[in-house]
């Protein structure tokens, strides 16, 4: 090849690359400039009108028992200390028990509650009060019977990492409508979920999209503070610098992930000043900190979370994530049940009161379930031990409610059988959930895709129908 040719060859691989970047560089032209209405995050039209313009998913990381909790099974009673029929437990998928397991019976004690008269537990008298805002769904069901796949399932539509979660979906399809807080926020309490950071993860969507973690002291975000030295000036220059250094390598490859660093670092700049004050609640009253329980030992981890998150989606959020793990009780269930209720009952309620008082229920999704069930038969880890009796995961038949966001409330919605060991009436998948709460959002849960690899990837993969019964 002479010199000529050479030459040639780089103009045009040069105009390939500018050609191939040019629509990215028109879009994100203003972004440049600081012009809002580039912001790749900024709102987008729902499909439909939408009756949710925010959500927060209220994950009880571990399964927590819906037979103790949501589902009373009297006759269970009848059974407890003894062995079911194979013929009743030959297609149950069980993780560590076997089929000849024990029941176990549940000492709650459940009462209607509210005007609908919805039988609830008495280790969530808090939520009962709410009976009539929510709609509680007996008859959820998952393929997953393990944590990881469990949570990966609900969350991102399948059961191996790598596709984008819900709260990303969401945002990719409506954006944002906050400037100075993240689109997509994860809040975390208790011990950790078993998924982590897969719980809020972008997948193959561009990074922009990915859940950001906000911790409930301290500096909302690590490393969001400048270090000793560094003026605002100073700063500013260098980002400055930065952006202009990533638009000319953006002009050059057209590569979204540098239009998504450049989104992100002016938003962590802006966050500098909004996301102090949003976990400031010195200005909140002393009676919504006691609301949520935020002076009670037990209770203020997750407290502190909600009303985050009731603030947050005040300032635009539009999806929160606020895990509370610890719900896997393989062991001892009937000791460490009430304490998870203890940590989490009142301020769960308090979230539905806040969010009423405000006028912000209507338009705020509020969900609350874990990844599974656990089983009407009992696991025992360590027999030397007294009342140590657990529950295995059950994905057969579980519960979750939903309120708020063009919710019907105060309906139950599907059936299990006598013992809880399978779904009678009404049948929900976890992708149906997936469809269901995307179209509360104005999506379109076949409508809302991605290309990658070559095909068309969504939410609910190739499953889904919404719960028709659920809309209001």
């Amino acid at each position: 090849m002479d010199t000529r040719e050479l030459l040639e060859t780089h103009l045009r691989r040069d105009f390939l690359q500018r050609s191939l970047a040019g629509i990215g560089t028109l879009a994100l032209a203003d972004l440049m400039q600081g012009a809002a209405v580039a912001d790749p995050l900024s709102p987008r039209a729902p499909h439909f009108p939408a009756k949710a313009k925010n959500v927060i998913f209220l994950f009880q990381e571990g399964a927590p028992s819906q037979m103790d909790l949501f589902d009373p099974k009297p006759e269970l009673a009848r059974w407890h200390g003894q062995s079911l029929p194979p013929s009743m437990t030959k297609d149950m998928k069980l993780a560590f028990i076997k089929p000849t397991a024990k029941i176990l019976a549940s000492p709650r004690k459940f009462a209607p509650c509210g005007q609908s008269g919805v039988e609830l537990s008495d280790l969530i008298p808090h939520t009962a009060k709410h009976a009539d805002d929510i709609c509680l769904i007996r008859s959820m069901h998952s393929d997953a019977f393990n944590h990881h796949p469990g949570q990966l399932l609900l969350f991102s539509g399948h059961m191996t990492g790598g596709r984008p979660s819900m709260g990303a979906w969401a945002t990719y399809g409506l954006g944002s409508e906050s400037k100075n807080l993240p689109a997509f926020v994860a809040l975390q309490s208790g011990p950790g979920s078993s998924a982590g950071s897969e719980l809020w993860t972008n997948g193959f969507l561009p990074s922009l999209y990915q859940g950001t973690v906000l911790r409930s002291s301290g500096d909302p975000i690590l490393y969001l503070s400048n270090p000793q030295g560094m003026s605002a000036e100073s700063q500013r220059a260098r980002l400055d610098a930065l952006k202009d250094l990533n638009a000319e390598h953006l002009e050059r490859t057209g590569d979204a992930e540098i239009a998504s660093r450049i989104h992100s670092y002016e938003l962590a700049y802006r966050m500098q000043s909004a996301g102090p004050e949003l976990v400031d609640l010195s200005k909140e009253s002393a009676a919504t900190l006691e609301m949520y329980g935020i002076n009670d030992k037990e209770s203020k981890q997750y407290g502190t979370s909600l009303l985050l998150a009731r603030r947050m989606v005040e300032r635009g959020v539009r999806f929160v994530l606020a895990a509370h793990s610890g719900w896997d009780h393989h062991t001892a269930i009937n000791t460490g049940l009430p304490k998870l209720c203890q940590q989490t009952d009142k301020a769960t309620a308090a979230l539905l009161t806040d969010l009423k008082q405000r006028g912000l229920l209507d338009e705020t999704l509020v969900i609350w379930g874990g990844e599974f069930g656990r089983t009407p038969m009992s696991e025992i880890r360590r027999p030397d031990e007294a009342d140590n009796a657990g529950r295995d995961h059950h994905p057969n038949g579980y519960s979750i409610w939903m309120a708020g966001g063009g919710v019907k409330p105060g309906q139950v919605i599907g059936k299990t059988d006598d013992l809880g060991l399978n779904i009678v009436e009404d049948a929900v998948d976890v992708h149906d959930l997936q469809a269901t709460i995307l179209h509360l959002m104005g999506l379109d849960h076949l409508r809302l895709t991605y290309r990658h690899m070559g095909r068309d990837f969504r939410l609910t993969d190739v499953h889904g129908q919404v719960v028709k019964k659920i809309l209001a």
